[in-house]
């Protein structure tokens, strides 16, 4: 059985072999573009391939976004935010935070770019903030961008709750200009229900970390009741926010939320139903531990139009799910790469039309095959 000691063992001995490592890096790593064997084919005929952009991450890559000019942005979750030339696969170590709680399921977590980055090259970031060996918060900082380095650092929102499981931490600009962050419950189920506590919550913050109008609760907190949500995307079409949460014992859940929603946890999950309850779109049983979640934008891959695809990390594939034409109903599931490339955190969309996911099997919790961690391009096939 996966005990939290366990987990801090293991995350503090990837931690010094990371730091260990990154110090002795050569200029020049080994990270050139190859393409994994055959193309695949999905059941609807889309073929496809998929490329190594980058490798030997040993970082424990979490969250990604494209700035406008190409570069691609990475958090490592122990503590690193680096920034990728993905035709080259040079990097360059943008960030290292101090202080971060790396223990278990914590660190340096979410990632994301200010709609307007071109003008002022804002980034945020979401990562858990050590207060003792043993306990800390999570916090939502910004920083700016400036030749390759992040640089003055701002601190938005501070002492969200944080545990060495379930801290949630994608965090996304909607449609809308704001800023959204998941959150997961911190270890603590009755915090999801407390809609004083900013656990367990998906939370809508203008870009300086205040509250968004419109909030329910005149409060950060958009929806609750959320166990670990990981995450987010907005249907390219509809606008509706969709997310991926991870479940108790398998209920895994698919769901579309809106201001002010309660999706149940820690009362309901699942199937359950119960009166001012949100039930799921779907849900997995055994479980796939759903994390990043991306709709398909390009069109490259015509068939993947729409579609939203989901990185699971139990699962070890990338989960492809369709949508009627209302855009509000599955149609159909498929299971990508199913085993191919182990566990599986984030997946984007890239501004060639093509779909990013990082693999996470430096974890403590995977099986790092030779190259492991890595970043993989999915594009249309041979």
């Amino acid at each position: 059985m996966w005990t939290a000691l366990s987990s801090s063992v293991l995350v503090l001995a990837l931690i010094t072999q990371s730091v260990t490592q990154r110090a002795c890096k050569d200029d020049t790593p080994d990270n050139s573009q190859t393409t994994t064997g055959d193309p695949f084919t999905t059941r609807d005929g889309a073929r496809f391939r998929v490329d190594t952009v980058l490798n030997q991450l040993d970082g424990i890559p979490w969250a990604m976004q494209f700035a406008p000019d190409g570069r691609l942005f990475v958090s490592e979750r122990v503590g690193y935010v680096l920034i990728v030339n993905t035709v080259t696969g040079m990097q360059d170590v943008a960030l290292r935070i101090d202080g971060v709680f790396t223990s278990g399921e914590a660190g340096l977590l979410g990632l994301a770019l200010d709609p307007a980055f071109a003008q002022n090259h804002f980034v945020y970031l979401y990562y858990s903030a050590a207060t003792s060996q043993t306990t800390a918060v999570n916090r939502l900082v910004r920083y700016r961008e400036s030749n390759s380095q992040l640089i003055e650092r701002v601190l938005l929102l501070d002492n969200i709750p944080a545990d060495q499981i379930h801290d949630g931490g994608r965090l996304k600009f909607g449609p809308d200009g704001l800023l959204y962050l998941t959150v997961g419950d911190a270890a603590s189920q009755g915090l999801a229900q407390d809609v004083s506590s900013l656990a367990g919550k998906i939370l809508r913050l203008n870009r300086d970390g205040t509250t968004a109008q419109g909030n329910r609760f005149s409060s950060p907190v958009f929806s609750y009741g959320h166990r670990n949500p990981q995450g987010i995307d907005w249907h390219p079409t509809t606008g509706a926010l969709w997310s991926s949460e991870h479940g108790n014992v398998g209920n895994d859940e698919i769901n579309t939320i809106s201001s002010g929603l309660n999706f149940g946890w820690p009362r309901i999950e699942g199937n359950d139903t119960f009166p001012g309850m949100e039930t799921p779109v779907t849900l997995f049983n055994p479980s796939i531990a759903p994390s990043g979640a991306a709709f398909y934008r390009g069109n490259r891959i015509p068939q993947f139009t729409n579609n939203l695809f989901v990185a699971t990390l139990r699962g070890t594939h990338l989960l492809r799910l369709t949508l009627d034409d209302t855009g509000r109903r599955i149609t159909g599931q498929e299971r990508l790469l199913d085993g191919t490339f182990g566990r599986l955190r984030d997946v984007i969309m890239g501004p060639d039309g093509n779909l990013y996911v990082c693999t996470n099997n430096r974890d403590g919790r995977g099986t790092p095959a030779v190259g492991d961690d890595r970043i993989l391009r999915i594009a249309q096939g041979f």
